[in-house]
């Protein structure tokens, strides 16, 4: 969009909130002679001034493009930006909280704290982006490119992220319960110390990440991949999986590589899965289901096992070496 017409929506949303330039650069820690200049077209602020100022003048982000609504404007906000508003009606809020970030290029932006997203976030493409904080359940990402965006510290819990690639994202101590990746690439993400209780993995190839001290409680892998690097390179990662939770777990028709278990496996299941160089060390495996006629290419190491979960890898022809019954 043109700079004037950015510039004319700026300045027709500054006299409804009744603010003159100065006061419109006062909350926005900027000088009155910046707005002068974005009213006049001659420049346009940074995405993170332009969401401060959305904010402050009571509009989402979409009242600077074509598909503006002219009742997002909402009423005067208060004279500092951190103070939130009152006295607004329970519609005005919803109104006020009406984000659409859909089709956009996001680049260095800082969005922490965000919330109330939903499925407004789609075919979007993210990079270095922050999202620290933020109160992002029931989020929708559908045909994204996430790369290099930090979500630590998030609610993303009960979302559902498809056909999306994410790559060296953090998602550190995020709350992920109920989530679900389909037809997604995940390659080299953090997921340490996350909660993922009840996630599921649908036709969705991990790649490389790091799950340490995370709660993989009742995660399903089904249909997908959750291994190393695909590619043979010589800094290929792997998933570290180190202190992890893995009970009530299940690995359905997908290939399972490069990956080092530790810690205990209660009540999980692998189902038809192919494994390559999977090993299992200092592991305690209790009522796990291996349906499987070839384990030859899983390594067990000072591992131990039930009596159940021994007859099952004994059937699938494991090598029993470095078992002993519980």
């Amino acid at each position: 969009m043109e700079n004037k017409i950015i510039g004319s929506k700026i300045a027709e949303a500054r006299k409804k909130m009744n603010l003159s330039q100065a006061q419109l650069a006062k909350l926005l820690f900027i000088s009155p002679q910046a707005v002068g200049k974005w009213e006049r077209g001659e420049s346009f602020p940074d995405i993170i001034t332009f969401a401060r100022m959305a904010k402050t003048l009571g509009v989402d982000l979409n009242y600077f493009s074509d598909n503006f609504r002219s009742d997002t404007i909402g009423e005067a906000s208060d004279q500092l930006l951190q103070k939130p508003a009152t006295g607004l009606s329970s519609e005005k809020q919803k109104k006020r909280l009406r984000w659409d970030m859909s089709r956009g290029n996001w680049v260095d932006a800082d969005f922490s704290g965000l919330k109330n997203l939903h499925e407004k976030f789609s075919s979007s493409n993210m990079k270095n982006c922050k999202f620290v904080g933020s109160e992002l359940s029931g989020l929708l990402l559908k045909s994204n490119n996430v790369d290099r965006c930090d979500f630590s510290g998030s609610d993303i819990s009960k979302s559902h992220i498809k056909s999306s690639n994410l790559a060296g994202n953090l998602f550190k101590n995020c709350l992920l319960t109920e989530a679900e990746f389909s037809g997604s690439n995940i390659e080299k993400c953090d997921f340490s110390g996350a909660n993922l209780n009840g996630t599921v993995f649908s036709k969705t190839f991990i790649y490389g990440c790091d799950f340490t001290g995370s709660d993989l409680t009742g995660v399903v892998v089904k249909s997908g991949g959750f291994s190393g690097m695909a590619r043979k390179s010589a800094d290929s990662a792997k998933n570290t999986v180190v202190d992890a939770v893995w009970n009530r777990s299940s690995f359905i028709f997908s290939q399972v590589a490069d990956i080092v278990f530790t810690g205990n496996l209660e009540e999980c299941s692998f189902e038809s899965c192919v494994f390559t160089r999977v090993t299992f060390q200092n592991v305690t495996l209790i009522n796990t289901f291996f349906k499987n006629n070839n384990l030859k290419r899983i390594r067990f190491i000072d591992c131990k096992a039930d009596r159940m979960t021994y007859e099952f890898l004994k059937n699938g022809k494991a090598d029993l070496s470095g078992i002993t019954l519980v």
